[in-house]
């Protein structure tokens, strides 16, 4: 049983001698050294001087007086702005639902009030879902909106979005639409509203 203790305790002893050699061979042992090398006395900390200074200003403000401010005067609006009261906006929508009971048609109709996003930044009018799942197409089609001077304006439906974008703008900018305005759409051909 000694035997192979012996010959696994011979055999580790040559592993271990033929990497003291391959160390050697490799320069390992000088490596280690520079691995760890002697402690570098550290720099000392930098010190900043303090100098106080003018500061420099602009000539082109320096003649004016600094701003004021004050709470906006009530009643100020904006200027391209216009805000709607709600009883405007309920009498806008009260007329346009007359108007929708006054035409008995058999042509469907749709009702819309106007909200800043449709006539301004992007300018896209959004159509009520169920009402274009069942009367416009399925895919992007070319609209046309005839107003009531039998003016015609060219704008894009889309599909996806349920609603009116390129042209649209065109449209609300002749009609010089505002918040709170009430629209009668009325189906006249599958691409063209009155």
């Amino acid at each position: 049983m000694a035997k192979p203790k012996w010959l696994y305790e011979e055999s580790r002893q040559q592993s271990l001698e033929e990497n003291r050699k391959k160390m050697a061979a490799l320069n390992l042992p000088q490596l280690a050294q520079l691995a760890h090398p002697a402690p570098v006395e550290l720099a000392r900390p930098r010190t900043f001087e303090k100098h106080l200074v003018q500061v420099r200003r602009s000539t082109r403000v320096s003649n004016h007086s600094s701003p004021v401010y004050k709470e906006l005067a009530e009643g100020f609006v904006e200027p391209n702005k216009r805000f709607c009261s709600d009883e405007a906006r309920a009498a806008a929508l009260h007329e346009a639902q007359e108007l929708v009971s006054g035409l008995g048609s058999d042509n469907p109709t749709i009702v819309k009030t106007i909200v800043p996003s449709y006539i301004s930044g992007g300018f896209f009018l959004c159509l009520k879902r169920q009402f274009c799942m069942e009367n416009l197409s399925k895919g992007d089609e070319v609209m046309t909106l005839v107003d009531v001077d039998g003016n015609e304006y060219l704008t894009r439906y889309l599909a996806q979005r349920f609603g009116l974008s390129a042209g649209w703008k065109e449209f609300a900018f002749a009609h010089d639409l505002v918040e709170g305005d009430a629209l009668v759409f009325q189906l006249i051909r599958p691409t063209a509203f009155k």
